[in-house]
């Protein structure tokens, strides 16, 4: 068998020609033939005991050559890679040039490689200091919050305000004809929260306890069902019940109620507390946003599309194991959103090669930096986590794949670390 390694003329790209030995490919075809014989019907035989030969004078002896081809080639292939040091960043573009029983199998793979990257200046890099305050006016939208959670609605007899909960009866049609979806009885809306078609909620305000009316909407032209979009619309509605919010009074009574502190101040005081915990983690981890982005900038980098591609298959996957909680496939959500598959990977392929990028960039500076990871620290994260997934230490140790997950992660944390440390903040 022979091999030929040479670059094409597009950057990060290379061609390989493999000339692999007849005996090989007839020894592999015989292993498909033995793998596959029970799938062939030949007269005069039981079926899958027909000899080799005649399966071929029946069907054709290139029935077998892509399987055989299957069989034979992505072994060598990754073998030559492993020996050629080459680590490749696409799915190989495959020509067979020649293939039959009794030859010698003849192809070319053409595949992109994983970019070089020069890295420019990393330590001391410039960016803005990111910082967050807690202030009173945050303190109170939280207990804005703790009062509307701890709200009671009491029925009312006045007009309706923005705000309200309505209770309604409601059937819309086009030109006289109802359409589906457009009807419910004793259905709750709240005034202001934007659930219905623009222009619905609004004129519901000021109806009396019930009132019955009409009222005119046009269906927006982005909207989801295309038989709706645009057209005009009539709701016949009845109101029911107007509801309102009754909020409790903020005193140590409500912090009695609410929490396990005895005092109004001892609440504002957790409350605080809290917000400036979270505010610490949002502006570290900005902070490690920025610097790895600043870090990014200087380098100039020919990011294969092989690269931006399989990037973009996990965004999607990742759509997909979304969509899946919600009981929807993606077929359904591009239908709903009205877009083509080709137009969906688009949106994400900005997004992509900006992750590739970083990523490439943190793994340049990682080896420049020749992190290490001591056993004690993976043995400690393994610790940690096996008790946020219930699980045994040991039994997460002994799991090599799961064992050099943690070392790369922990060596990504500590490159990032270094870039903050030694970033200058202003």
């Amino acid at each position: 068998m022979s091999v030929k390694v040479e670059k094409t003329d597009k950057k990060n790209e290379l061609k390989l020609e493999f000339k692999i030995e007849a005996e090989k490919f007839d020894e592999a075809m015989k292993k498909v033939y033995t793998k596959t014989a029970k799938y062939f019907n030949v007269p005069g035989f039981r079926k899958g005991k027909a000899p080799m030969h005649m399966v071929e004078k029946m069907y054709g002896t290139e029935i077998f050559y892509e399987d055989t081809f299957n069989e034979l080639v992505p072994g060598i292939f990754e073998e030559e890679l492993k020996n050629n040091n080459i680590e490749a960043v696409s799915r190989p573009d495959i020509d067979i040039k020649q293939i039959g029983k009794g030859q010698e199998l003849i192809f070319t793979a053409v595949i992109q490689t994983k970019p070089e990257v020069k890295l420019g200046k990393y330590k001391g890099i410039e960016i803005k200091k990111i910082e967050y305050n807690v202030s009173d006016d945050d303190v109170n939208h939280e207990l804005e919050h703790m009062q509307e959670k701890n709200a009671r609605l009491v029925s009312v007899e006045r007009p309706v305000k923005d705000g309200d909960i309505t209770v309604i009866d409601f059937e819309g049609s086009i030109d006289g004809v109802p359409f589906d979806g457009g009807k419910a009885e004793n259905h709750e809306l709240t005034i202001g929260s934007k659930q219905f078609i623009p222009g619905f909620e609004d004129q519901i305000i000021g109806m009396k306890l019930d009132e019955e009316k009409d009222i005119k909407v046009t269906f927006p032209e982005e909207y989801f069902s295309k038989d709706l979009a645009g057209k005009e619309a009539v709701f016949k509605v009845k109101l029911h019940e107007i509801k309102e919010k009754e909020l409790p009074k903020l005193d140590d009574d409500f912090a009695k109620d609410t929490s396990e502190f005895e005092t109004l101040a001892e609440l504002k005081k957790s409350i605080k507390e809290k917000l400036e915990e979270e505010n610490k983690h949002r502006a570290k981890h900005e902070t490690e946003n920025a610097v790895i982005e600043a870090v990014a900038d200087t380098v100039e980098l020919d990011i294969p599309s092989g690269m931006i591609e399989t990037e973009i298959d996990n965004m999607v996957k990742d759509v997909e194991s979304r969509l899946s909680y919600q009981g929807l496939n993606l077929e359904q959500y591009l239908k709903i959103m009205g877009k083509t598959m080709e137009e969906f990977r688009k949106q994400y392929e900005e997004q992509a090669q900006k992750t590739v990028k970083i990523r490439l960039v943190l793994e340049a500076i990682q080896k420049d930096l020749d992190v290490k990871v001591e056993e004690n620290e993976i043995k400690d994260k393994i610790k940690e986590m096996s008790e946020a997934y219930s699980r045994k230490p040991e039994e997460l140790e002994q799991n090599e794949q799961f064992k050099n997950y943690i070392e790369e992660n922990l060596k990504y944390e500590k490159t990032i670390d270094f870039l903050v440390e030694n970033a200058k903040l202003k």
